[in-house]
């Protein structure tokens, strides 16, 4: 599904900063098609599903513990 949302791009010193102005993200770069670039992989991340982590193997382990 694509979805069009508007971004800002302002100018910070030596990097440009693209800032989305529907959802509170922002990215930058060292001209403002990379500072856009940047704000879009960042904004297909926050929008990708999230991936459930997987759970450890657990298992017992017996020790022989000495006490002095």
């Amino acid at each position: 599904m694509k979805r069009t949302l508007t971004a800002s791009i302002t100018r910070e010193g030596d990097w440009y900063v693209a800032q989305c102005l529907d959802v509170d993200i922002a990215s930058q770069g060292t001209n403002p098609d990379d500072a856009l670039a940047n704000l879009r992989e960042a904004l297909e991340l926050h929008f990708a599903p999230p991936t459930a982590t997987p759970l450890p193997d657990l298992r017992p382990v017996e020790v022989e513990v000495n006490v002095a």
